[in-house]
């Protein structure tokens, strides 16, 4: 009497990497994430063109409220709205402080010079920090980039193309402060926002994915 054998277990598959789309709505909230973040600086813009500065500060602090609570009543993850609440209060209080509009974007521009400072070091010293926010936002911690040749060169460039691009677009916003154009920094700080850092995603993301797909590369899904 012959007994039948089950078949071998299959290989789990791979965990699949998430789609550029799926990882850029993570990154940037999604198209409702862009529009909220964006609101306080645009009542900021408008209200300190049409009124005052201290107008201006108050309706931009309490929309950024405004939106985190509404969040927080529909159960939707807070994270962007705290974080983008956590610069507009910086700023907002610098600016009440000193009087000056301008300086209502000055937290950005500094954040702007020091993370792009930051990513050129990263990249000069083989350490790039695109390669690790990428262990940490898609590859669930793994460092397997680091054991391929390929791609450390490739998130090195990448790092370096991050840095560049993010010191022209702050240096951009600083001339524009230094020459107390108010309205133009405004204008600039909505232009120069997420148009540069979703082109920037989208290249990451295309570029990791295609050297990923090349026979003798590490994985780099979780």
């Amino acid at each position: 009497m012959t007994t039948g054998q089950q078949p071998a277990t299959q290989p789990v598959d791979e965990e699949r990497l998430p789609t550029v789309a799926e990882q850029m709505a993570d990154q940037l909230g999604g198209w409702r994430g862009l529009v909220e973040s964006s609101i306080p600086v645009v009542v900021f813009v408008v209200v300190n063109i049409l009124g005052e500065l201290r107008p201006a500060v108050i309706a931009s602090v309490g929309v950024a409220v405004l939106i985190g609570a509404l969040r927080l009543a529909q159960r939707r993850p807070v994270r962007h709205a705290v974080n983008g609440l956590f610069g507009i209060a910086i700023g907002a209080a610098i600016a009440w402080r000193t009087g000056e509009a301008r300086d209502f974007y000055l937290p950005g521009i500094l954040y702007g010079i020091g993370y792009g400072l930051a990513l050129l070091v990263s990249a000069l010293i083989r350490q790039p920090l695109v390669g690790w926010l990428w262990s940490v936002l898609v590859a669930k911690g793994s460092s397997a980039w680091r054991d391929d040749p390929k791609l450390v060169r490739t998130f090195t460039w990448l790092t370096v193309l991050w840095g560049v691009v993010w010191l022209a677009k702050v240096g951009v916003q600083a001339g524009l402060y230094l020459a107390e154009q108010d309205t133009a920094l405004g204008v600039a700080r909505l232009a120069l926002g997420y148009p540069p850092y979703v082109l920037l995603l989208l290249i990451t993301v295309w570029t990791v994915r295609r050297v990923t797909r090349e026979p003798g590369t590490a994985p780099l899904a979780g």
